[in-house]
């Protein structure tokens, strides 16, 4: 049966696509995508304390993927409650932070099994903060926000939904004579084209990606910031995912990712990079103006932790309180960091790392 938006999608076709996805452009593109992922990876072992980039890119991730589901929050949220997002005064800033922790978990879990149905259960979980599983109910239908109208209807009933999940699974892992980049194009549209919950499938989907890469060993962390490309080109993002299914337009489709996988990845090297220039000159200056406290991890505890407390210092092994307090504000005192309220305590931000981070997120 032709494809009609307002009825479930129950014949969306298998994997693998039967036409040829691996056209002279795309295996171009992907040339160029994976020649700028080996840069990242390469970038990412330039700092050996890995926290520094794990809290810091993924949070901008988690930020925009957030944003393209029109869950709004702010930079400054984020780094300030991202130790303690219980604590957050807002609901966007809880669900964004619950990407960051869904990002980090499914990471983790990658020691103990690959991308599977099991691990978009539980990423998807930690993002809703819900106990959810595979829908079983009908009714799913995704509109158009300008005019309401019904744009897709994804297939329904359980059965349905764990069969193709189970085809896309073999997919992503058996298919080895098809680029790991084209598969993860391939992968994220199946994925959102089941939409197998009721709430939260781009965002599980987008983590998805990124532990993928890192499942094929094209990244050693998740910390490519894919998501700044997609909210950036946020309208042909939705446009290329409908268009695979109304037309087949696979090429197109892939294109777009492969694009966006080259951009952010040049783009995160280059961040990673001068985040290390900054650590490093901030250590410098710390030796140069504070010898008496300086060491390398009180330099490095200030960028993993951008809003630093003074019990950062005390769980890193550094110091004692009443020293941290001191380190800290020697640290304010000399420019460093900049000292604000934070209900009973107090929070010591490093204005430098925060601004380089936030600096031409979507240029």
């Amino acid at each position: 049966m032709a494809f009609q938006p307002d009825r479930a999608f129950n014949d969306l076709p298998a994997l693998p696509p039967t036409q040829d996805i691996e056209t002279k452009a795309v295996l171009k593109a992907c040339i160029e995508a994976r020649a700028a992922l080996a840069e990242l990876k390469a970038s990412g072992r330039l700092i050996p304390n890995q926290s520094v980039l794990i809290n810091s890119i993924p949070l901008l991730e988690a930020q925009a993927s957030s944003e393209i589901e029109n869950i709004v929050t702010t930079t400054d949220r984020l780094f300030r409650f991202a130790n303690e997002a219980g604590n957050s005064p807002d609901s966007a800033t809880k669900e964004a932070l619950r990407y960051r922790t869904a990002l980090h978990q499914g990471f983790a879990m990658l020691n103990e099994r690959p991308v599977s149905i099991a691990m978009a259960v539980a990423v998807c979980r930690t993002i809703k903060g819900v106990d959810l599983d595979i829908r079983a109910t009908p009714g799913t239908a995704l509109l158009n926000d300008a005019t309401g109208e019904i744009i897709y209807t994804p297939p329904e009933g359980r059965a349905v939904l764990l069969d193709k999940l189970s085809n896309w699974e073999r997919y992503i892992h058996e298919a080895e004579d098809i680029d790991p980049l084209v598969r993860l194009a391939v992968m994220h549209y199946q994925f959102e084209a089941i939409h197998p919950f009721t709430d939260g499938n781009g965002r599980t989907g987008r983590v998805l990606n990124l532990l993928y890469l890192v499942d094929k060993g094209l990244l050693d962390i998740p910390v490519l910031y894919l998501s700044r490309y997609i909210i950036g080109n946020k309208r042909a993002y939705y446009d290329r995912l409908l268009r695979v299914t109304t037309d087949a337009a696979w090429e197109d489709w892939i294109l777009y990712m492969l694009e966006g996988i080259r951009e952010t990845a040049l783009w995160s090297s280059a961040k990673i990079h001068a985040i290390r220039d900054l650590l490093d000159e901030t250590g410098a200056r710390i030796r140069r103006d504070l010898p008496k406290i300086y060491s390398r991890e009180l330099a490095e505890v200030i960028f993993v932790n951008p809003y630093c407390r003074i019990g950062d210092l005390v769980s890193a092994g550094i110091a004692k309180r009443q020293a941290a307090s001191v380190y800290l504000k020697a640290l304010v005192d000399d420019g460093l960091l900049r000292e604000a309220k934070a209900g009973r305590e107090n929070l010591y931000i490093n204005p430098a790392l925060i601004d380089l981070l936030t600096a031409d997120r979507r240029q």
